[in-house]
Formats: structure tokens, sequence, C-alpha cells
């Protein structure tokens, strides 16, 4: 079973640290949109060293790949060599996602100890580099990786994964309008996007949009989709002002609107329409998952936050003459606060597992992972306010803005509802 190591521990309380320093003191800044979130995950990059480790395995990959395109192609493995290999790891083929952004405990402790505090600065951290570096990372070209991922690496440019519709909600590729055609060699893109985070202040922006041939009889929801990269500052392209939410109000928020906006071939991603690893949807998939796992890892920073400041509250708080603490209430409301927190930890070490392992989880385990801990984060959540009573409904306590941004990861990255039915989807089709 996995644990936190010695080291993990370390980490954690260096975060800890940081974030208490850091982000704590500047909250309500960040929550008002007095201060924008990417100086601040800037500081963190550069006090904990990630843009030189980040830049550093950045290259040592794209070097690498540079590399195996300028080699001759090898001949294929003999049947009996590709047997023997098969055998020697159980038989169990293990993917590798060679992305060096992949999630692994430094990255889940900073997930969870940011979303404690502001979980938007979270949310534009794992957006620009969970969905828009990763995705690069995984179907673009050399050339493509070489000239957006290193300054996404290192945080120096901000990036937005634009997928979802105003009409389209969770059924984000049927109900998909984007949409691109030829001109020439060129792609010309129409449409709008929303919900879009980063979406007002990012400088690379990856869009989905579906390919109309001008072929009638091809059925709206059955056309292509394709991935293409945007830059800030395109004719046509533009980036609407942050919308007001009832949480996560540290993450700039935003629709995006594209008006004949002209993209060069080397846009699309891939730089093919035909992409071995199948069109934008089976990118778009990889993401649901990454975006679903990390989840969890947000929704264990509420608990143990909530956690933290209960338990804190039920010894000094006082009613007919004893702690509250005393009361079987109020240690139910901690009791069911801990099992939370241990059930949404136990997934994440599964998690983490599956990555040293070379495994990935499939949608419907992500699935499962995102719904039970958005639920057990806004439970929790809601609990502490009551908890704290008055106390626990002014800002003061810090309890009710976590309400607030729990509530979101209900939503966010689709909603559980949609997650109960990917998940009896995937026990169906079994």
């Amino acid at each position: 079973m996995y644990a936190w190591s010695e080291t993990d521990v370390m980490i954690e309380n260096a975060v800890r640290e940081w974030v208490d320093k850091e982000v704590r003191p500047h909250i309500q800044a960040l929550e008002s949109g007095e201060m924008k979130p990417y100086p601040i995950i800037r500081n963190l990059f550069t006090t904990f060293g990630i843009d030189a480790m980040a830049t550093d395995m950045v290259g040592k990959l794209l070097a690498k790949q540079e590399a195996a395109e300028a080699a001759p192609p090898t001949p294929p493995e003999s049947s009996e060599t590709s047997a023997s290999s098969e055998r020697s790891d159980g038989g169990k083929k293990k993917a590798s996602s060679g992305n060096p952004l992949a999630a692994g405990s430094m990255n889940i402790i900073l997930t969870k100890e940011l979303s404690a505090v502001s979980m938007g600065v979270c949310a534009t951290l794992g957006v620009s580099l969970g969905l828009g570096a990763a995705t690069i990372l995984s179907r673009g070209t050399l050339a493509q990786k070489k000239r957006w991922v290193p300054p996404l690496a290192t945080f120096e440019k901000v990036a937005a994964w634009a997928l979802t519709e105003p009409d389209s909600g969770s059924d984000a590729f049927g109900g998909m309008k984007s949409y691109v055609r030829r001109d020439g060699e060129d792609y010309i893109l129409n449409g709008r996007k929303t919900f879009i985070t980063n979406g007002p202040d990012a400088d690379i922006v990856l869009v989905y949009a579906k390919l109309d041939e001008g072929d009638p009889t091809v059925d709206k929801r059955d056309r292509p989709v394709l991935t293409f990269v945007l830059e800030k500052g395109m004719d046509g392209f533009v980036q609407a002002p942050p919308f007001k939410k009832m949480g996560m109000n540290s993450s700039p928020t935003g629709e995006l609107f594209f008006d004949d906006v002209r993209l060069t071939p080397d846009r699309l991603l891939g730089e093919t329409e035909h992409h071995t690893g199948g069109d934008g949807r089976a990118s778009a998939k990889a993401g649901f998952v990454a975006e679903r796992m990390g989840i969890a890892a947000m929704a264990l920073g509420v608990i143990e936050e909530c956690l933290r400041i209960c338990t804190a509250y039920a010894k000094e708080r006082t009613l007919w003459g004893s702690p509250i603490a005393d009361f079987q209430l109020i240690q139910l409301k901690l009791a069911r606060m801990e099992l939370a927190r241990v059930n949404v930890q136990n997934m994440i070490f599964k998690g983490i597992e599956m990555s040293t392992q070379g495994e990935t989880p499939t949608l419907s385990e992500a699935s499962v992972v995102k719904w039970y801990s958005a639920e057990a984060a806004t439970d929790v959540a809601m609990d502490a306010v009551q908890l704290l009573g008055g106390n626990g409904y002014m800002r003061e306590y810090h309890v009710e803005q976590l309400a607030r941004d729990a509530k979101s990861l209900m939503i966010y990255a689709g909603s559980n509802e949609v997650q109960i039915t990917q998940v009896a989807r995937g026990l169906l089709s079994g």
C-alpha cells in the first residue's frame, strides 16, 4: 500500500509553509481579482526550482525525440522476441506517457496544499500545465513542442484548454458548434467557447473545433474534431473579461470568440487531420482522465483544511461550560470528515501507484474518483460551515470560501451526474 514517504512529508511541510507565507495573506486580493494568480505561481516555481527542473526535463525529452526522428528506422522485433518481452512484463502492457509534467506525489502535494487555501490558484496552474502543455506534449510534432512547451513548462506563459461551449455543456463533442473550414492550405475558425479557465489572460490556447467539409450529408455530430493552438492577439480572436463566479474567484474564467480566425497548418496539433491516436476527441478524453484524477487532490486539500479548522475550533469553543468537542454530534461531524479524508487519500494513493507502474486509469475509473471526492469535499465543507455556526458564515474563518470552492468540484471537469453515467457505462460495457 502506498503511503507518504519521509521526503513527501518534508515537501508537504515546505509547501505548506510557502503557502502560508505567499498565498494566505493575499486571499482577499485574489478573490476580488485585485491580484492575479500568475505571479504567485511563478514565485512558487522559482522558490522550489520547478522552473529549472522543467527546463531540464523538457530539454532532455525534446533532444531524445529529435535524435530518434533523425535515426534510421529499426527493423520490427520478431514475434518470438515480442512474446518474450510480454512474458517478462507479466503479460500486462504498461503505458508510458513520456510526459515530464505527469502527476507524481509532488504534484499531488502542491495541488492539495494550494487548494486548501486558494483552489483557484491551483486550477490556474493545473489547466495550464496538466491540460495545455501536456496535450501539446502528447499530440504535437517536435517543432510544435519546441515552439510552445518550454515557456509553458516554466510558467513564463499561461495556457488555456478550450472545449466547452454555451450550448454543449457535458455533450462536448455532439453539441460542438465551433468549426473550421479549409481555405487553401489554411483553416478558418469560427465559434465560441465558454467557462474557460485562464481564458481571459492565456498566452496560448488549445481550441477544439469540428471540421466542416461542406458535405450536408455528414451529420454535424459525427464530423472530425481537430485541435489548434492559438495565441493571444491573433486577428479575430477575442478573450472576454472574467466571469463573476460563486467560487474559485482567484482563477480567471471567461469566454473566447473566434471570428474568421486564420490558422496556418503549423497550428493544427500534430500537423495532420488524421492523427495516429485518433482525432481531437481522443486527446480531449485523455485530458478528462487527468483532470478528473486531479479533482481528488483538490478535494483532499479542502477536506484537510476543514478538518484542521474544525478540530481546533471544537476544542476552543465552549457551550454550556464545555468545549463543543465533548458533544457527540460534533464528534460525528469530525469523524465523518476524517472518513472522507482517508477515502479520498486512498484513491489518490492508488492513482500514484498506477502512475509509477506506467498505468493509466480508465475514463470510468477516473469518473469514480471525481464523483466521490467532489461530493465528499462539498459535504465536508458544508459541515464545517455548520460546525462553526455563525462564525462559519463569516469570511474570517475561511470555511465559507472552502464551501463555495468545493461546490465547483461537483460541476468542474464534467458534472457529477455525467460521472455517474460514465461509471455505469463502464460497468455495462464489460
